[in-house]
């Protein structure tokens, strides 16, 4: 890994466990010791790991659990969302595996998730100081043999038959990462891409956001990032955070 990463920012300084509780603690206990942009915690698998809403992350053994200490300014955190799930689809092209988002930032293949992201930010008296990018990529294990996943989620073994390095599936991912963060500031760039590879646009969705289900037609994305959906009723409603559900095809997008 440190000899073929070449790159700027992420990963130069780069701590690799076997198995750990959650990378996200790991990295963030650095980040709070000072570690400078683009620290790299990644790990094998994880006995706690999380995900988005506070749902617990399943990382047995044959995932790569990532986390990563970025320091955007703080107008361009809400770019972290695109370059992170930008990063994962450019990573899997190099396997040649076709995959797309779904809003806000998990990554799918054929309708099944390969890699969720968590992004935590950290204030202090309300000053921004870093954020950890939490990536978990399914690598190297039949997500058919556990049931609670089976029929949702997929991983890069199952996709292409065979066994994948986890080492180069990461050098693929700070690369790529690195490659995008480093170029932040041409946000309406990095945006466009992010648009165009959102599967979820031009189609008829349910978002479940906190108590509440909301339906329309996912129409486009905000400046912001969140998610802008047309009503039944014509009206439009802004999303800010919530679980995307397609509900039907459609030719609009």
């Amino acid at each position: 890994m440190r000899a073929g990463l070449k790159t700027g920012i992420v990963g130069r300084e780069l701590t690799c466990l076997d198995s750990t509780t959650s990378t996200q603690d790991v990295a963030r206990e650095l980040a709070d010791k000072g570690s400078p942009d683009g620290t790299v915690v990644m790990a094998l698998s994880q006995q706690a790991g999380r995900g988005r809403l506070g749902r617990s992350w399943f990382s047995p053994e044959g995932t790569l659990a990532a986390s990563i200490v970025l320091k955007p300014p703080l107008r361009l955190l809400r770019l972290l969302p695109a370059i992170s799930s930008l990063a994962v689809l450019r990573a899997l092209k190099t396997f040649r595996i076709q995959a797309a988002i779904k809003w806000p930032n998990d990554v799918m293949i054929r309708g099944k998730k390969v890699c969720g992201i968590l992004i935590e930010n950290a204030f202090t008296a309300g000053k921004y100081d870093f954020s950890v990018v939490g990536i978990g990529i399914n690598v190297n294990f039949d997500t058919g043999r556990y049931p609670e996943i089976a029929e949702i989620a997929t991983s890069l073994s199952t996709e292409l038959k065979r066994e994948v390095l986890v080492s180069r599936v990461a050098l693929h991912l700070f690369t790529e990462l690195d490659k995008l963060y480093t170029r932040i500031h041409n946000s309406e760039s990095i945006f466009r891409e992010w648009a165009r590879q959102m599967e979820t646009l031009g189609h008829t969705i349910a978002v479940k956001s906190g108590e509440e289900t909301i339906y329309g037609m996912a129409e486009r994305l905000t400046p912001e990032g969140n998610l802008l959906l047309r009503l039944a009723d014509g009206s439009t409603r802004e999303v800010v955070a919530g679980d995307v559900t397609v509900l039907k095809e459609s030719t609009n997008k």
